[in-house]
C-alpha cells in the first residue's frame, strides 16, 4: 500500500492533529465515548475523528464504531467535512456526517474553538448478528455535545432566558439571574451565537453495508431486492425481500432495468465516449497481461497496444466487446450486440445522473466490472484496497501511477465525464421527432435490443 500512500491515494485528506491542546480535547472526547485515551503526540483523523494510528495503537480499527453499527464521532474542526471516512460499514455514514457538519457549521465552529464535539450516529439497532435487523434501520439520529456540555448548558440557558422574559416577577428572581450568569460564563451569549445542535434525524433508505460480506439493500424502489456480494446461499434466510447475487448478471440487469436505475455510459457516437471506452479497455488489458506474467514496459498507450497484439486470442471477451463498441462510437463499425450475458455489459453502464442513489448504484456497478480499477477506486474504496492487495506488483504500479497522474489531477472533471453532472459531458440527444427502428439503433447502439426487450417484458 506504500505506493498509494505516497501518491495521496490512501489516507489522503486526513486532518493532522499535533497540537497538545487539540490532543487533550480529543482525549477528553475519546474518554467520554470509549473510556480510552491515546498516548500519541501526533496522529491523523478522518471525518468521524477516527485515527488509523490510534486504531493501530489500540489494536482496534472499530474503537469509534462498536459492533460496526452505531458510529461515534469526534469533531475537532469543521475542516473534517472534507476528509474521507475510513472503515465505513454503511455507505450512508459519510454523507450523513458531511450533512450534519454543513447544517451546523457556524455552531460547530463556535463550539470547537473551545472544546471537541462528540456524538453518535444512532439508530434503534445495537447488534446486527441477524440480517433481519438491517430493516430496523430507517432513521439515523444524531445527538452531540462538547465534553464540557456546552450544548446542554446552552439549551438550559435558553430555557431560563425564555422563562426570565415571560414569567411574571422573574425580574426579581435573584437565584434565576445568578444561574443565568453562571451558565453564560460557560456558553457565551446564546442569543447572539446559538450553539444548541438539537437532535437531528437523517433518512437511511437504500444503502450498502459491509456486514455479511457485503450487501446492497434496495428497499425504496419499485421492485425492491437485496444484492449479495458473492454467493447468496449464505443469505438464504434473508427476510422480506428477494435476494440475488453478483454471480447472476441477468437477474441484476433485469432489476436495474425494471427500476430504471442505469443508462448507457455513451449515448451517441463521438470521440469523448470512445476515449473513456478505450481507457476501460486498457484497464482490462493490464489485468489480463499482468495475470499472465507479461511485462508492461513503459506502460504507455503505445506499449499497451503492442501487449494487446501479443496476447491476441487470449484477450478477455470484455476487451473485445468494448473494442467493438469503440468501433461503433467512432462511426467506423456496426453496432455490437452487448446484453447482460456479455462480460462487457456492466462496463458500458452508469447510474442515471439524476437518481438520488446514483453513488450507491455506481458502487454496485464497480463491483460488477472489477477490472475498471478507476471506477472501483472512486465508488468502492473498501473493495479497491482489498483487491489492490492481491494484484501483481506490476499492475499495482500501473494503477497507482494512472490514478495519481490522470485522476487526481482533475477529480471533479473525471467524475463528471464518467458519471454525468456537467452539461457538456457525453450529451444526450434531445430531438423528439419520430424515428425508424434503424435510426434508434444508430442512436443508442448496442442497447437498442436490451431496451426493446425491457419494453416487451423480456
Amino acid at each position: 500500500m506504500k505506493r498509494l500512500i505516497q501518491r495521496g491515494l490512501m489516507f489522503g485528506n486526513l486532518i493532522r492533529v499535533d497540537s497538545p491542546a487539540l490532543i487533550e480535547r480529543y482525549n477528553r472526547a475519546l474518554h467520554s465515548l470509549a473510556g480510552k485515551r491515546t498516548a500519541l503526540s501526533e496522529f491523523h483523523i478522518d471525518i468521524s475523528g477516527f485515527s488509523p494510528e490510534i486504531g493501530e495503537e489500540f489494536k482496534d480499527p472499530l474503537y469509534l464504531n462498536p459492533n460496526g453499527c452505531n458510529r461515534q464521532f469526534i469533531i475537532l474542526t469543521v475542516d473534517q467535512k472534507k476528509a474521507p471516512l475510513l472503515n465505513a460499514m454503511f455507505s450512508t455514514s459519510r454523507g450523513i456526517l458531511r450533512q450534519f457538519i454543513a447544517d451546523n457549521e457556524a455552531k460547530l465552529f463556535a463550539l470547537t474553538a473551545h472544546d471537541a464535539v462528540a456524538g453518535e450516529l444512532m439508530n434503534s439497532v445495537y447488534d446486527i448478528s441477524d440480517p433481519s435487523r438491517l430493516f430496523d434501520i430507517r432513521k439515523i439520529v444524531i445527538e452531540a455535545d462538547t465534553t464540557q456540555s456546552h450544548v446542554k448548558n446552552a439549551r438550559e440557558l435558553a430555557e431560563k432566558i425564555d422563562h426570565f422574559q415571560t414569567a411574571p416577577n422573574a425580574w426579581y428572581d435573584d437565584d434565576l439571574i445568578a444561574e443565568m450568569i453562571d451558565l453564560a460564563r460557560e456558553t457565551g451569549d446564546v442569543t447572539k451565537v446559538p450553539v444548541d445542535l438539537g437532535v437531528q434525524e437523517y433518512e437511511q433508505g437504500n444503502f450498502w453495508t459491509a456486514h455479511f460480506g457485503g450487501l446492497y439493500v434496495f428497499r425504496d424502489v419499485a421492485s425492491p431486492c437485496v444484492v449479495v456480494s458473492g454467493d447468496k446461499d449464505r443469505m438464504e434466510r434473508f427476510p422480506r425481500l428477494p435476494v440475488i447475487d453478483t454471480t447472476e448478471p441477468n437477474r441484476i440487469a433485469s432489476f436495474l432495468r425494471k427500476n430504471d436505475l442505469v443508462e448507457p455510459l455513451v449515448h451517441e457516437r463521438g470521440a469523448a465516449g470512445a476515449r473513456i471506452l478505450r481507457q476501460k479497455m486498457e484497464f482490462i488489458l493490464v489485468d489480463a497481461a499482468t495475470s499472465a506474467g507479461m511485462e508492461l514496459g513503459d506502460m504507455s498507450s503505445r506499449t499497451l497496444r503492442h501487449v494487446a497484439q501479443r496476447m491476441g486470442r487470449n484477450l478477455p471477451q470484455a476487451f473485445h466487446g468494448l473494442a467493438a463498441l469503440v468501433r461503433w462510437a467512432e462511426a467506423g463499425g456496426q453496432w455490437p450486440r452487448i446484453d447482460s450475458r456479455h462480460p462487457a455489459y456492466f462496463y458500458t453502464l452508469r447510474a442515471r445522473p439524476d437518481h438520488p442513489d446514483r453513488d450507491l448504484i455506481n458502487r454496485m456497478l464497480s463491483e460488477l466490472a472489477p477490472m475498471d480499477f478507476r471506477q472501483l477506486f472512486i465508488c468502492h474504496k473498501e473493495l479497491f484496497y482489498a483487491s489492490y492487495a492481491t494484484w501483481p506488483d506490476e499492475k499495482r504500479e500501473f494503477v497507482a501511477e494512472f490514478l495519481h497522474r490522470d485522476y487526481m489531477a482533475n477529480k471533479a472533471g473525471a467524475r463528471d465525464k464518467l458519471f454525468g453532472g456537467r452539461k457538456d459531458a457525453l450529451k444526450v440527444p434531445t430531438t423528439t421527432r419520430k424515428r425508424t427502428r434503424e435510426q434508434v439503433i444508430e442512436m443508442v447502439g448496442p442497447w437498442g435490443a436490451v431496451k426493446a426487450g425491457a419494453v416487451k417484458g423480456r
